[in-house]
């Protein structure tokens, strides 16, 4: 496999998304930048699953915590966010806490030298002079893999992890969905043969796009997106799954697959990506709803997902339903998010040998 550090720009954007994801990837099959979901098979899923329950339990005890605390004592992440967010920023806050790593953060351009008129590519090239580590979030299309490449160029090869691009990928808001499926079918049959019914923006929502090529690793998933015509999940998502044999339906009736679903996974509108004001405002979205009638079509064993935030998708009556897994997503984001940053830096071994010996 050649090495990205021996590829210029213009060759490594040329190579097909599967290669890009060897280049980005270390020898062990783990990231060691991590850009998007194609980049995970599914041993490497499993080993960050099993790594996330591991540091949960080692986290219950003062002991264990101290442990996980001094595992990146020594490093210091930059919090990069120029696109707007609490629920993913705090994930990875907290994840870093866990973990022991410093924090610096940039939340808003006009705080930084950017406002001054310097590109982004520098600022994150700056950032790199004083960080072990960047997470960003941008608007920007392509902006994170960009920069993995340019640092991956540079004397001190600094990681980074997409905390969401664009509107192409969110790849670990995606690995703490595939996390949040594994728990909840654990002890009825596993993350197989399952009907997973996407809903709402499926056209703009980037989370769908990350979680429908994670589950093409498990067996028997069947793919049903459901949404008004002008929210479609795109083609190249369908092209995707058809590649790698998987089940798919594209449908615009909620109600008739409800009944069929193991997990129905909601999206808010994401309106903004409009290319003109009120542009989302015009698209009827009244059945792509989901409130106590809708919970009764479900199966007493599904489960309901969110990426959050929601807006009015999901009615507030349905959060007392144990159905309801939106908020246990949430916390299990936190987990996730802290093995791929302890793999990030190589410390999984280490987080294995003190579960086994002291759990």
């Amino acid at each position: 496999m050649q090495s990205i550090q021996d590829l210029s720009w213009e060759e490594y954007s040329a190579l097909p998304i599967s290669r890009r994801a060897e280049c980005l990837s270390r020898t062990d099959g783990m990231p060691l930048h991590t850009i998007f979901a194609q980049q995970f098979d599914r041993a490497s899923l499993d080993r960050l699953c099993d790594s996330a329950t591991k540091i949960r339990a080692i986290a219950k005890s003062r002991a264990g915590m101290q442990f996980l605390q001094g595992l990146l004592f020594h490093k210091r992440a930059m919090i990069y966010f120029t696109q707007p967010s609490s629920r993913t920023f705090l994930s990875f806050l907290s994840a870093c806490q866990i973990l022991g790593l410093r924090t610096g953060e940039v939340r808003d351009a006009s705080v930084s030298s950017e406002f001054k008129g310097e590109s982004r590519e520098d600022s994150i090239r700056t950032f790199s002079s004083y960080f072990d580590l960047i997470v960003m979030r941008t608007r920007e299309k392509g902006l994170a893999e960009r920069m993995a490449w340019a640092l991956s160029q540079s004397k001190r090869p600094v990681p980074i992890i997409n905390a969401g691009s664009g509107k192409d990928q969110h790849p670990t808001q995606a690995l703490l969905d595939v996390y949040t499926l594994q728990r909840s079918f654990e002890r009825r049959g596993g993350l197989r043969n399952r009907t997973v019914v996407y809903v709402g923006d499926l056209a703009r929502g980037r989370t769908v796009r990350s979680l429908s090529h994670l589950l093409t690793h498990y067996e028997g998933i069947r793919h049903v997106f459901v949404s008004p015509s002008a929210l479609r999940i795109g083609d190249d998502v369908l092209a995707d799954l058809k590649d790698a044999g998987a089940q798919f339906e594209v449908s615009d009736d909620l109600a008739a697959w409800l009944p069929e679903a193991d997990a129905v996974y909601m999206t808010r509108i994401q309106d903004e990506w409009d290319e003109s004001a009120g542009e989302s405002a015009k698209i009827d979205t009244s059945r792509f709803k989901i409130g106590p009638e809708q919970m009764r079509m479900m199966r007493p064993d599904a489960i309901l997902m969110h990426p959050l935030p929601r807006r009015d998708e999901i009615a507030t009556e349905v959060d007392s339903d144990p159905r309801a897994m939106y908020w246990r997503q949430v916390r299990n984001g936190m987990w996730i998010r802290t093995a791929l940053i302890a793999s990030t830096f190589d410390c999984l071994s280490r987080i294995d040998h003190w579960f086994r010996d002291n759990l």
